[in-house]
C-alpha cells in the first residue's frame, strides 16, 4: 500500500463543511483525517493515476453549520451532501464511470450513515469509513470501514498515553457515563453502587478524575450508547486499561488485521449480570498478556501530526485499501 496507493481528493467545496473538520471533539478523527488527507503523501493531483477518490465533506460540520438546532429536520444536510456529489458527478467522469465504487467518504458523527443514505450510490456502492459501524443500520463489513472514535480534548494526544503497571491498578473494572441507549441502564441497574471492585458511575463526582480512574483500573467498560461507537475503547488502550466491549451489532475497527480477543474482553449484553464473575475468571497471567498486548496495539490508534507508519491514519487508509482491492471495477458506460 505504501508504495502504490494514490488518492485523489476532490477540490470542490469550501471550508468549513468541506476540506475541514473538528480536531478538538469526540469526532476529532473526522477533522484530523480530512485535513491530513489534504497534505498526505498518498494524495495525487492526477486523477488518472488514482486508485480511489475521496469526498472531503464533514458530517460533523454539516450538523454545526447547516443543521438548525432542535429542528429535527435533516433535509438541508442531506441536500448539501447530495448536491456536492452531483457537482462532482457533473464536473468529473470518475463518479459516473463506476457509480461511486472507487470513492469513499469518512464520517465519525453518529449521523454519518443517515447522511449517506441521501445519496443512493454512496451507500450502495462507495466505501463508507464510519465510527458508527452498526450492522443493524446497514453497515456492510465487506465494503465499509469501521474507524475508531477518538476524543482529543486538547486536539493532540499529549498527556493521554501511558499508565501504571498492572500491579498498581487496584480497581477491577470502571465505567462512568450518561444513561444513553438500551445497554447502559442495564449496566447501572446491576452494578451502580453495588460492589467496591466494580466502580460504575452515572456521573463521576467532581473531585474524581475520569482519566485518573481509567489509569487505576484493570478493565474499562465500553458500552454502546445511542450508537455503537465510543471513545472509551481507545482511551482504555491509550492508558493501559483493558477494554471490555459490551455492544450489539458492532464491527470493531481494524478487525481485518487485529485480533481484538487478544487485548480486549467482549461480553454479550445478556451477560452484564455476570460481569464481575467473568472478569475474575480471567487468570492473572492472561490479564497481564492482554494488558501488554493492548499497549503494543496502541500505536495503531495514536493520532500523529504528521502521521507515522502504522498509526491510526495509516490503519484507516489500509482498511480502505483492502476494500478497494476487493472491488472489481467496471465502467458502466462502456458496457452500455
Amino acid at each position: 500500500m505504501e508504495k502504490r496507493l494514490k488518492i485523489y481528493v476532490y477540490e470542490e467545496g469550501d471550508p468549513p463543511v468541506f476540506h475541514y473538520g473538528p480536531c478538538k471533539h469526540t469526532y476529532a478523527i473526522e477533522g484530523f483525517f480530512i485535513q491530513t488527507m489534504e497534505i498526505s503523501r498518498f494524495r495525487t493531483s492526477n486523477p488518472k493515476e488514482a486508485h480511489i477518490f475521496f469526498l472531503p465533506f464533514s458530517v460533523t460540520m454539516l450538523t454545526q453549520v447547516i443543521y438548525v438546532a432542535e429542528s429535527h429536520d435533516w433535509s438541508l444536510m442531506k441536500k448539501t451532501a447530495s448536491d456536492y456529489v452531483n457537482v462532482i458527478a457533473q464536473k468529473h467522469p470518475y463518479w459516473n464511470r463506476t457509480l461511486g465504487a472507487d470513492h469513499f467518504m469518512l464520517a465519525c458523527h453518529d449521523w454519518g450513515p443517515e447522511i449517506s443514505f441521501a445519496i443512493p450510490y454512496l451507500h450502495q456502492n462507495a466505501i463508507r469509513a464510519l465510527c458508527n459501524a452498526n450492522t443493524s443500520e446497514r453497515f456492510d463489513a465487506i465494503r465499509d470501514v469501521s474507524i475508531p472514535e477518538i476524543l482529543l480534548p486538547a486536539g493532540t494526544i499529549d498527556g493521554m498515553l501511558g499508565g501504571p503497571s498492572p500491579s498498581k491498578r487496584p480497581i477491577l473494572v470502571f465505567y462512568a457515563g450518561g444513561v444513553h441507549g438500551p445497554i447502559r441502564p442495564i449496566l447501572l441497574e446491576h452494578w451502580e453502587n453495588k460492589d467496591p471492585d466494580v466502580q460504575i458511575y452515572k456521573y463521576l463526582p467532581k473531585n474524581i478524575s475520569y482519566y485518573g480512574m481509567v489509569r487505576k483500573s484493570r478493565y474499562c467498560i465500553c458500552p454502546s450508547g445511542y450508537e455503537v461507537a465510543s471513545p472509551r475503547m481507545v482511551e482504555g488502550l491509550y492508558m493501559g486499561c483493558v477494554p471490555v466491549l459490551i455492544k450489539d451489532d458492532y464491527v470493531i475497527p481494524f478487525s481485518d488485521v487485529l485480533n481484538w480477543k487478544t487485548f480486549s474482553v467482549i461480553i454479550p449484553v445478556k451477560d452484564i449480570p455476570n460481569l464481575k464473575k467473568i472478569l475474575l475468571s480471567i487468570p492473572q497471567r492472561q490479564y497481564i498478556k492482554m494488558q501488554r498486548r493492548g499497549i503494543q496495539m496502541r500505536k495503531h490508534f495514536v493520532v500523529n501530526s504528521p502521521p507515522k507508519r502504522y498509526d491510526v491514519f495509516h490503519m484507516i487508509l489500509h482498511s480502505i485499501w483492502l476494500r478497494r482491492l476487493n472491488i472489481r471495477l467496471r465502467d458502466v458506460h462502456a458496457e452500455e
